[in-house]
């Protein structure tokens, strides 16, 4: 009888599925893979050290440089913290803009996450018709805030720029288009018989695998995950209704369709905002403060948490930063990867995950 040998196949850290480097070794029997070390450490930036010492207004703008995906999240939640610890208001009116421009980047973050899974399987038709969607958002973007990608749009107190009326108009207009076209491209993805191949059944996790590995954000409610969005207990969120969208498959065709689905809820949120608009000021002013806080939002990929500590004259005397990727990588690689049928699988789950390695290696 002929033996089957046991071979250690190493993928990455430079990868043409890979968005950023980051090295997997799969020990293998055959084709099925038996457990994965995921490989980090291939792009370190030191942007917590560079942090401390500085005043507020500098860490703002280094807070949004931890992930160029999912900058507005990193800049919403360091400015809420800092709210928090000197006890500042934020109008009406700028809160709610603050939803759009969050919203906003969010679908941008998960339509290139879709656009990344699509391109991993090898459906780069949809792939294409994905990043050509994303364009309309990230001009939107920079129509509310002057920029597609680091925005610095929020501050103490409120936002740096109005939403003018022809503006707001022009945005209902857009997402009107991207919703026609969304819909389209989950068509293409719900019935396509190569993408259910690769996508159904491959890489699941169960719920309790993914409680147990402490999973968060998409990747957690794609297994069932209930109460594991922040925005839950965010006031303006709740204000606005959101409730959280949830499968229970935990596959790589769930974590997906879950992205899908909040780009879909976002449009709705942005609409809400955009035509409920309160009248009033945009900034409250306010002072920053001598504290500490943990204060913690719901970023693209899930739970993003900075503990921060300031002194008399609004410097981060000390911060830490936990973002989401870290414990899905984790996650991916002990619950979904592990026993996979084939190393052929192995991208398509990783990607899954939707992995930020910037977020983890800031």
């Amino acid at each position: 009888m002929k033996k089957t040998v046991d071979v250690s196949i190493p993928l990455g850290p430079v990868h043409p599925c890979w968005k950023e480097p980051a090295r997997l070794k799969c020990e293998t029997a055959g084709e099925r893979v038996l457990g994965v070390e995921v490989e980090l450490g291939y792009m370190k930036k030191g942007i917590e050290r560079i942090m401390r010492g500085r005043p507020w207004q500098e860490v703002m703008f280094l807070a949004e440089r931890v992930c160029g995906i999912c900058s507005v999240i990193h800049n919403m939640v360091f400015i809420e913290a800092m709210e928090e610890i000197s006890g500042i208001a934020v109008p009406p009116r700028a809160a709610y803009l603050r939803v759009v421009a969050n919203e906003l980047d969010r679908m941008a973050s998960h339509i290139l996450a879709n656009f990344s899974y699509c391109y991993t399987i090898e459906h780069e038709t949809l792939a294409m018709y994905l990043l050509n969607t994303r364009e309309t958002v990230l001009d939107n973007l920079e129509r509310l805030t002057g920029s597609r990608i680091n925005t610095a749009y929020m501050i103490p107190g409120g936002v740096r720029f109005d939403l003018l009326p022809e503006d707001g108009a022009a945005l209902l207009a857009d997402l009107a288009k991207v919703e026609e076209e969304m819909k389209r491209h989950v068509r293409i993805f719900e019935t396509g018989p190569l993408i259910a191949l690769r996508s159904k059944g491959i890489g699941v996790m169960s719920r309790e695998e993914a409680i147990r590995s402490h999973t968060v954000g998409p990747t957690a409610r794609a297994s069932g995950v209930e109460d594991s969005d922040l925005r839950l207990r965010h006031p303006t969120y709740r204000e606005l209704g959101f409730t959280q969208i949830t499968r229970t498959e935990g596959d790589n065709f769930a974590r997906i369709m879950v992205r899908f689905q909040e780009v879909f809820q976002s449009i709705d949120l942005i609409r809400k905002c955009v035509e409920n608009l309160p009248e009033g000021p945009i900034r409250g002013g306010g002072f920053c403060k001598a504290g500490e806080t943990s204060y913690a939002g719901e970023a693209p990929r899930g739970e993003l948490t900075y503990a921060i500590k300031t002194d008399d004259y609004g410097r981060v005397v000390d911060i830490a930063i936990r973002t989401p990727s870290i414990m899905n990588i984790e996650a991916c690689a002990h619950a979904m990867i592990t026993d996979a049928a084939s190393i052929a699988d192995v991208t398509s789950i990783f990607i899954s995950s939707d992995p930020c390695i910037a977020c983890n290696e800031r």
